[in-house]
């Protein structure tokens, strides 16, 4: 009887231990879960699958998430991926804004970036994604059209600025707006030339919000765009009641002239640049 007890004890306890060791372990997570394939781009040896969270790529900001498959439709998790988009227009190309395409954790075999497209695509004029990859020292490539379409309201903004330079500014959040102090952070590059958009450095982005439908009043303890070590300008954006909000902006550089925006007053109700929420 005390032997068998003993013996009982000892299976207790591995179980528990067991267990214990199951538990700590990361389960299994679904890399794609809260996003929507937008797009699948394919050559011979290869396919891409693009993803995004709503399944559609806008103007403005896009973070775009990738999965790079075999023919046979095997993940490829140890790949180098880098790509171009670039606008066909009748009679000249251009890119846009972009981020580096790199896994992040926890992804496994997801890899990510971001595209700021600054103007929408129609069948005429349209946008083309080249992707350029290695696999094990091979490197291949695919190109194909990706369809890009203005949201309803506007968050990203094309302008030559005071100092006769052009710039694209893209607000990254937020995303989904609420009734309180709001983080809100945005993305500044100049045109260096057609293929090229460099990251501005020490500006500040002044933030004057109004709601245009409410006798344009503005809020309280909002907070000006300054720019992080990572390169994104980051603020704070009060919205004190739901409903359509102009984000009036005015854009100064490192020295305080203002590169481009008006201050709203009782004469101006509204800046040359600005986004705009709606929640």
């Amino acid at each position: 009887m005390r032997s068998f007890l003993y013996s009982g004890l000892i299976a207790l306890a591995v179980s528990f231990v067991s267990c214990t060791k199951n538990s700590s372990e990361p389960a299994n997570t679904n890399e794609l879960a809260g996003l929507t394939l937008v797009k699948t781009i394919r050559n011979t040896t290869h396919s891409i699958d693009l993803y995004s969270a709503t399944g559609k790529v806008q103007t403005g900001y896009n973070e775009i998430f990738l999965q790079l498959k075999t023919a046979d439709g095997k993940l490829v998790s140890d790949a180098e991926l880098s790509w171009m988009p670039v606008m066909k227009m009748m009679g000249m190309s251009h890119s846009c804004p972009f981020g580096a395409v790199q896994k992040k954790e926890p992804f496994k075999q997801t890899y990510s970036g971001f595209i700021i497209f600054q103007m929408a695509g129609n069948d005429m004029e349209y946008w083309e994604l080249s992707i350029q990859y290695a696999v094990n020292g091979t490197a291949y490539s695919m190109t194909d059209r990706i369809a890009v379409t203005d949201p309803s309201r506007r968050t990203v903004q094309s302008f030559l600025g005071a100092d006769n330079k052009r710039y694209v500014l893209a607000m990254v959040e937020p995303v989904v707006p609420k009734t309180a102090l709001n983080d809100i952070s945005a993305r500044l590059y100049t045109m260096s030339s057609m293929m090229q958009f460099d990251p501005v450095d020490s500006y500040t982005i002044q933030l004057d919000p109004r709601m245009p439908g409410m006798g344009n009043h503005g809020s309280p303890n909002n907070v000006h765009l300054t720019q992080s070590a990572d390169k994104i300008y980051r603020g704070k954006l009060s919205l004190t009641m739901t409903g359509y909000w102009k984000i009036n902006l005015r854009l100064l550089d490192a020295t305080g002239s203002v590169v481009k925006g008006e201050p709203v007053t009782g004469d101006n109700t509204s800046s040359s640049l600005f986004f705009e929420l709606e929640f």
